[in-house]
């Protein structure tokens, strides 16, 4: 396990979303699956307890704890996209798995983890700011999956 690892609350479900992150993103991978050594408050002896995994690079563990915590948009994965293929890809991968669309590239998996898809050239316009920002910052802000045409327009004027 790695120094520094995300610890993700699951329901009774991370070893399922830890396969459907690695089949999904690059440079991602399912670990060891730890099993419980004894009966516990949501779950039994034997159950999976916790998924060691990495998504796009980055380490997380997998918690098995029950129903009382909820995932929220305070936090978020964020993959940075190339074009619109690859912005389709992960929202359309993430959404059509009984997640839901949000706002401005924003959507959440079934299991209630929040995702921003955010094509490069957002991104890039952000950091360059003035009007170039603006204009695209405008354009994002009506949209659910980011559109890189609009924001290419957007940013051109």
């Amino acid at each position: 396990m790695a120094k520094n690892t995300i610890c993700l609350w699951y329901h009774k479900d991370a070893e399922a979303a830890a396969h459907f992150y690695a089949a999904t993103f690059p440079d991602s991978a399912v670990g060891t699956i730890c099993r419980a050594p004894g009966d516990y408050p949501s779950g039994k002896e034997g159950d999976v307890l916790t998924v060691e995994f990495t998504v796009a690079g980055v380490a997380c563990l997998g918690l098995n704890g029950g129903p009382t915590f909820k995932h929220n948009e305070a936090f978020s994965f964020q993959i940075s996209t190339e074009d619109q293929e690859e912005t389709d890809r992960y929202w359309n991968a993430i959404v059509d798995n009984g997640g839901e669309e949000s706002a401005c590239g924003w959507c959440r998996d079934k299991w209630g983890i929040s995702w921003q898809i955010t094509p490069r050239v957002l991104s890039e316009a952000l950091v360059v700011g003035g009007a170039e920002a603006k204009r695209a910052f405008a354009a994002m802000m009506d949209m659910r999956k980011i559109d890189v045409a609009a924001i290419e327009a957007a940013r051109r004027g």
